[in-house]
């Protein structure tokens, strides 16, 4: 199935800026969601498809620093793109801080914002490449059960068969099985491969 389309989302508190901003995103062929304030937006909900935040800085009622603060501790990870006609150093250094892909002060170049637009779509779309792929690999270690879970974190950790055996109470044979099992079930080419797997997991042997 294909992925859903891009989606750039922009909340301004000033019509004329979201205006402009929606016409510059279909002059590009990019689709824009564009909202007065930070609650429209919470409650349209975000987008199935990669996407990425043009965030004014100030807002009524939640700002757009106070909002990039929410999301960073919600662990919503959301490529931010700040934009503000009241801009100073210190506010610029709290929101690149805050992990915000630029800041950008009234009037900015078109390119610019669609520069830093593109850069967020493209971190956003590898961030959910990457969540895909860790969904896959819980979903292959769930499959596997409590014994060969309990192998797999004992041969990462580097331990032989017969040191494994010992600590199970189970004979060298038994493992050797439990062992084939997890690398077919867990679809790992070898040890290195099984080790990289645990760690994207957090399994500690």
């Amino acid at each position: 199935m294909a992925e859903a389309a891009d989606t750039v989302i922009v909340i301004d508190d000033d019509p004329d800026v979201l205006s402009a901003l929606g016409r510059l995103l279909r002059s590009v062929g990019l689709h824009g969601d564009l909202y007065g304030t930070v609650s429209e937006f919470l409650k349209a909900g975000r987008p199935k498809g990669p996407a990425c935040l043009v965030l004014d800085v100030r807002l009524p009622g939640q700002s757009g620093l106070d909002f990039q603060r929410e999301l960073t501790n919600a662990g919503a990870r959301l490529p931010i793109i700040f934009i503000t006609g009241h801009g100073d150093i210190p506010m610029s250094v709290r929101a690149i801080k805050g992990g915000a892909i630029e800041f950008l002060t009234k009037p900015f170049r078109e390119q610019d914002l669609l520069d830093a637009i593109q850069s967020g779509l493209e971190q956003d779309r590898h961030q959910r490449q990457r969540d895909a792929a860790l969904a896959r690999l819980r979903t292959s270690f769930d499959s596997l059960t409590p014994r060969e879970q309990a192998v797999m974190a004992q041969v990462v950790g580097g331990r032989l068969n017969k040191q494994i055996a010992a600590d199970l109470g189970v004979s060298e044979i038994t493992i050797k099985v439990h062992r084939r099992n997890v690398m077919l079930k867990m679809a790992a080419t070898s040890l290195a491969d099984l080790v990289l797997m645990a760690e994207k997991l957090n399994i500690v042997g």
